[in-house]
């Protein structure tokens, strides 16, 4: 009789490389912004600098934290998970922390980041890249005949 097998990947392991991730992106993000936006100006660094992050976020996740395909379904739904986060969910939160709670804007900023790492993690989890093993079927106990 054998014990029930192991799963092939911890649950912490893929929060764990969600947030080193989310640090690489950000890094990606913001030096990138940093470099392009004195030759570029403002809006065409950051356009640059947040689609190059997101593309790597997009493999990477993937790949690494999530072990999922890398395809147009896939992209499909990893774009409109971030749409929703970023600007539904963000705007949301910032407004309610600012207006109802008089929060500072900055505070209500890093609720609303949280918020979404939070809301991303899942919909990437379940939605974007879930696991399709198939769950172990128990078997009834057997009963000794003797």
């Amino acid at each position: 009789m054998t014990g029930p097998r192991p799963p092939s990947r911890p649950p912490s392991q893929p929060v764990a490389r969600f947030v080193a991730i989310g640090i690489a992106n950000t890094v990606i993000d913001v030096g990138l912004f940093a470099l392009l936006h004195e030759p570029l100006g403002i809006v065409p660094a950051n356009v640059v600098s947040t689609a190059s992050g997101m593309t790597f976020s997009f493999v990477a996740n993937g790949r690494l934290a999530f072990g999922g395909p890398l395809t147009l379904r896939t992209a499909l739904l990893f774009a409109a998970t971030n749409v929703v986060s970023l600007w539904v969910l963000q705007p949301i939160v910032i407004l309610t922390g600012v207006d109802l709670l008089g929060l500072d804007a900055v505070v209500a900023k890093l609720a609303a980041v949280g918020a979404s790492t939070v809301t991303n993690y899942v919909s990437y989890r379940y939605l974007v890249w879930p696991d399709r093993r198939q769950p172990e079927r128990r078997r009834p106990p057997v009963r000794d005949q003797a």
